[in-house]
């Protein structure tokens, strides 16, 4: 299943799951600020090495990085995993 690395308070998180919910592609949404520590340091990792950055996204060990919300380059990468 998809998922979701969120912070509550980031507008592009919730516009990519908004995104999500009116493709109807399931996900699994997981609030960055309650994640134990060794998967903060991965979405550090995917995200550049130096804080991170939502909403990362993670699909069968492939890992989008978080980034300004764009429906385009969501959907194109969605896509290019199979969800879509």
């Amino acid at each position: 299943m998809l998922k979701v690395y969120y912070w509550n308070l980031c507008p592009h998180c919730h516009k990519a799951m908004d995104y999500l919910k009116s493709h109807d592609i399931p996900f699994e949404a997981l609030d960055i600020e309650e994640q134990p520590e060794e998967v903060v340091r991965k979405i550090v990792e995917v995200n550049g090495g130096d804080d991170w950055v939502v909403p990362t996204m993670e699909y069968n060990g492939q890992w989008r990085p978080g980034q300004v919300f764009n429906a385009a380059e969501l959907g194109r990468d969605l896509k290019a995993w199979g969800l879509m």
